[in-house]
Order: C-alpha cells, then sequence, then structure tokens
C-alpha cells in the first residue's frame, strides 16, 4: 500500500507548481483541457476516491461517480475558477481524502468499490495508489516544468513497474524490450524492438505517448487509454 507520507508529499509538490503558474487558462498535456481543468479534476478525484473508501468502510454501496457524464461536467464546470480558488480546491479536497484514507485498513483490501454503477470494480486496497498515479501523472500534465525524471527513484521506479504490467495485461498491446538508463530491463511479451531512455522518459512515452525521452530504431505505436 503507498504510504501516506509519500502521497502527502507528492501533493504538495503539485500544489506548489500549482501556486507558481502564471495563467491556468494555458492548455495542458491532457487533449482538451486547461491548466484549470486538471485542477479541478485532481480535486474531484480526491472527493470520488474518499467516497470509494467510505463505500468500502461503512458499507454505502456507493460508487466512485455517479457516472461518466457527471464526471465530465464537473470538471468543465470548475475549470474556469481563478488560480487561488483552483489550489485550495486541490488542497481542502487532498486534505479530506488523507483523513479518509486513515479509515482504511487491510480489512478492506479486497472490498470491491464499482467505478460508476453497474461498471467495471476494483478492490478498495486499490485507492491509495490510484490516487498516486493520479497526483504524479496530473503534475506532468500540467506543462510546468515538472516531469518523471523529477520523481523520487523508488516513486518513479513503482509507478514505471505499474504501466508496464498495465501494457502487459493488454492484448493490443505491442511486443517491445525496454532498457532503462539506469539498468532496468522490462520486456512486454516476447521479442519485439528495444527501446531505451531515462525511466522517467519511458513512463512518459508509456503513459502519455510522448516519445521525446525514448529512442528506438524500430518505434512501435502504444494503445491509447492504458
Amino acid at each position: 500500500m503507498t504510504d501516506p507520507d509519500r502521497l502527502a508529499e507528492e501533493t504538495e509538490r503539485l500544489l506548489r507548481t500549482a501556486r507558481a503558474l502564471d495563467d491556468p487558462s494555458l492548455p495542458s498535456r491532457c487533449p482538451g483541457w486547461t491548466r484549470g481543468h486538471v485542477l479541478t479534476h485532481v480535486a474531484r478525484n480526491a472527493d470520488a476516491l474518499a467516497t470509494c473508501i467510505r463505500s468500502a468502510v461503512d458499507g454505502t454501496g456507493e460508487t466512485m461517480y455517479l457516472s461518466d457524464e457527471a464526471r465530465d461536467a464537473d470538471i468543465d464546470a470548475g475549470a474556469d475558477r481563478p488560480l487561488d480558488v483552483l489550489v485550495e480546491d486541490v488542497h481542502a479536497s487532498a486534505e479530506r481524502f488523507a483523513a479518509a484514507l486513515t479509515r482504511l485498513t487491510a480489512e478492506h483490501d479486497r472490498v470491491p468499490v464499482e467505478r460508476t454503477p453497474g461498471g467495471p470494480s476494483f478492490p478498495a486496497g486499490a485507492v491509495p495508489e490510484m490516487r498516486l498515479r493520479e497526483v504524479v501523472f496530473h503534475h506532468v500534465d500540467l506543462d510546468a516544468g515538472f516531469a518523471f525524471d523529477d520523481l523520487d527513484s523508488d516513486v518513479l521506479s513503482e509507478l514505471l513497474a505499474d504501466q508496464v504490467g498495465r501494457q502487459r495485461r493488454r492484448d493490443d498491446a505491442p511486443a517491445l524490450r525496454i532498457r532503462t538508463d539506469e539498468g532496468d530491463t522490462l520486456d512486454v511479451g516476447a521479442g519485439g524492438p528495444l527501446v531505451t531512455g531515462s525511466r522517467g522518459g519511458i513512463l512518459l512515452w508509456l503513459a502519455r505517448q510522448d516519445a521525446s525521452g525514448v529512442h528506438s530504431d524500430d518505434l512501435p505505436v502504444l494503445p491509447t487509454g492504458v
């Protein structure tokens, strides 16, 4: 399970970047989203995952989101707010999530929680890792100077291993051989082209299809939505 202190550190790093933004209406790395959309999503994700914890601990049967449409509408509704309001929303929602997280114990790890009513479910024990991923990935998505290679090595290694695992579980993922500058060997399938780069560069390519930090003589096309 993700260390709450580690999550708190990454949340504070994101908040420092957010406070220093000049204009939240500028485009982010997420297609169609401004930085304001990203910050609003980070805040609403914290509340959604806190709801998941309440569902698992109290047995309320609540889902992470009421619907995909409601999720998207909440993000759009908050995206154009002033920077100080956006930052406070991220901070306050992170505090609420941190308080909820103290209630999640090992006995709740396997309690299923649905993403939307009748939709796919995930175990409540995955919530801390889900939140860490959201905080770190969307920090990068702000496109404000923070990169995966700025992470502590243990956090970066954990996220890279998770992303490679997601590729391995995809039937449409191409075979490839990954060699990081730090010495990691991570393969997807059997054979395939060799892709090299720093851990952060590899993660950026796997997660966001940004190949600016990788090298290959035959770079494969990755499936989206991983």
